[in-house]
């Protein structure tokens, strides 16, 4: 692979760089039409100063005088070049630059948006560190070679502009050019294809020691409580020394070949003079010939370096672009329908499984998928409340996913008011339908922000009533800031029960017709618990009821149902009320006694929890 990257990245460099070229057309003319000004002035310089040499200070050595005339017009001469040498660096930085960053957050955005177009299968498989550094670093390094670009664009047509003065000088100074210049274009070659594999493997370190940091801050409360400080460490560190030693490789290769291609010029410099000497010698050429050719290949030294600036960066950018494009062209989107629902029916929507098949994909494509769903058909009707009940690992968050259509079903339709949901618009999707998953999400803003989004129409007495029936709005009222109160990321500043609160009420405050409830509240007590739900069942904030299907463990909400369905091994095996499964369903009835022994274990615990340091505060008390 490393070999085959080596030949042909010169190649799909340039085919990046030609992409770039033809996003950002008129930015690139205006950078290169100022790197093409530079260069002719650099030429010029290099005559302007051969005459000065040549025209007036030999003869002034010779005279012993200097004309004050022929000074000041050199003078003006070479500042006149200076002034327009500036303006050419001023108009070839300042359109490189604006090129190469409104490419660089234009792509970021198209990252994102494919990653929010992808469905949740893809996202399974790519860690979460590795999508990171596509955005950040692959999509910075992909266009990294755009700085320099317009200048080496320019330089060469500077290279052209001077082979041609060198031919209308003399033809065997020309022919030291001619030998130097394809010398220095072939050294950069070879260093780029040295350069590809290298910098590839350092561009995927760099994503997977992205991917390490994040799993580890990300789970910090796990790496903690399990005692696993040093051994994270002890793994971060080592992706840290691989991706050290693959640094230090592009750099130890830079080291080798950057002096050589300081020395290139220079060498041609050397050359021009000893071949100059003696063509001056044999009337060939004058003095001011030989110092303007010999003062240009010392000026071409460094605007020749930007070639290889652009090629030295190709193989980063070929790597970065890879990583990039893998994003870009990845497939599996899910696109939505041109179909919508009434937005202002306030009746509850109906939703319909109808011999629903489904599998995940595998992590990788020779391993077979896994069967999660077969044959799943069930409704909810219309203001009804239906529970989702089975073992670990029966299907019930896909269930909830296919509701809300976070993945597609491989065979079957799962309908809303009997369309089906493949044909829905995305913004009729999201009006009707809200889910509140199992974990939940805050985001490290205020309350009032977590809860509104931003939609339109969702003010503060929408966030306050989907709070009351959360009941989320006491200890909301009791923050320092109320709905002004920053949350802190990922809700850290609240309880896992708040946090599950808290976002319940964003889903309420979208007012849907059908809600979503993945094991929603087990971080709440029951008894708010079955406060909440009651209070769902009579309706959403703006006085209109919603459609539920809850999955559901604990006794009290699975009695609240209206129906219950109960799945083993994604398949439905039967369904009823709770005291019908109870009585007629021993696998139903043995699930639903083990959730409630388990749930008063917990309460227990958590009742000493509260009541020992009481109690050993009395104890204290009596024995003083």
């Amino acid at each position: 692979m490393a070999s085959g990257t080596s030949r042909d990245v010169l190649g799909r460099g340039m085919a990046v760089l030609g992409r770039a070229i033809r996003e950002q057309p008129r930015i690139f003319a205006v950078a290169v039409a100022g790197s093409v000004l530079f260069g002719s002035m650099v030429i010029a310089s290099a005559y302007v100063v051969g005459g000065v040499v040549g025209e007036v200070v030999v003869p002034a050595v010779a005279r012993g005088s200097v004309g004050v005339g022929a000074l000041a017009l050199a003078a003006t001469a070479l500042f006149g070049i200076s002034v327009l040498r500036v303006v050419g660096i001023f108009g070839r930085r300042l359109g490189a630059g604006y090129m190469q960053y409104r490419l660089q957050a234009a792509y970021r955005r198209r990252v994102t948006r494919r990653y929010l177009e992808l469905p949740l299968s893809w996202h399974h498989r790519n860690a979460t560190g590795t999508l990171l550094s596509n955005a950040n670093s692959d999509v910075e390094a992909a266009w990294y070679p755009i700085a320099p670009l317009p200048f080496a664009v320019g330089t060469l047509v500077m290279l052209v502009g001077a082979v041609v003065s060198l031919f209308l000088t003399d033809w065997a100074l020309a022919l030291v050019g001619l030998a130097v210049f394809p010398a220095l274009f072939a050294l950069n070659v070879v260093y780029s294809r040295r350069m590809a594999p290298r910098q590839a493997r350092a561009q995927r370190l760099r994503a997977e020691v992205s991917g390490i940091a994040h799993e580890s801050f990300d789970g910090a409360l796990v790496v903690k409580t399990m005692g696993r400080e040093a051994q994270e460490t002890d793994r971060f560190a080592a992706r840290a020394h691989e991706l050290r030693d693959a640094l230090i490789s592009v750099g130890r290769l830079r080291g080798v070949f950057d002096p050589m291609l300081e020395t290139l010029p220079s060498l041609g410099t050397l050359a021009v003079l000893v071949v100059g000497a003696f063509r001056l010698r044999a009337g060939a050429i004058t003095v001011t010939e030989l110092v303007s050719v010999a003062f240009l290949f010392t000026v071409l030294a460094f605007p020749v370096r930007a070639i290889g600036w652009v090629l030295a960066e190709l193989p980063r950018s070929v790597a970065g672009w890879d990583r990039v494009r893998r994003v870009l062209d990845a497939t599996g989107e899910m696109p939505y329908g041109t179909r919508r629902l009434d937005p202002a029916e306030p009746r509850p929507a109906t939703l319909a499984f109808d011999d629903v098949h489904f599998g995940y994909e595998p992590a990788e494509a020779h391993l077979p998928g896994a069967q999660v769903l077969g044959e799943v058909g069930f409704t909810v009707p219309a203001g009804k409340t239906v529970a989702l009940v089975g073992p670990t690992g029966a299907g019930k968050s896909t269930v909830a996913s296919l509701a809300v259509r976070l993945v597609d079903p491989d065979s079957g339709t799962v309908t809303l008011d009997g369309v089906d949901l493949r044909e829905l618009t995305a913004e009729s999707l999201a009006r009707t339908v809200a889910l509140v998953a199992q974990v939940p999400f805050v985001f490290d803003d205020t309350v009032r922000a977590n809860i509104s989004l931003d939609r339109p129409g969702v003010g503060d007495d929408d966030v306050w009533a989907a709070l009351r029936l959360a009941e989320a709005d006491g200890f909301v009222a009791a923050l320092p800031d109320g709905l002004d109160t920053m949350v802190g990321e990922r809700g850290t500043s609240l309880s896992g029960g708040q946090r599950q609160r808290l976002t319940l009420a964003r889903a309420l405050a979208g007012r849907p017709r059908l809600l979503v409830l993945d094991d929603a509240t087990s971080a709440v007590d029951p008894r708010v618990e079955a406060a909440i739900l009651a209070g769902l069942r009579g309706g959403t904030p703006d006085g209109a009821a919603a459609s539920i299907l809850v999955v559901a463990y604990r006794r009290a909400t699975i009695a609240l149902a209206d129906e219950v369905i109960y799945l083993e091994q994604g398949r439905v095996l039967a369904r009823g009320t709770h005291t019908e499964l109870l009585a007629t369903v021993p696998g139903y009835a043995d699930l639903v006694t083990a959730y409630e022994q388990a749930e008063q274990e917990r309460e227990q615990n958590r009742t000493y929890d509260e009541v020992a340091p009481l109690t050993s505060g009395l104890e204290i008390e009596v024995d003083r």
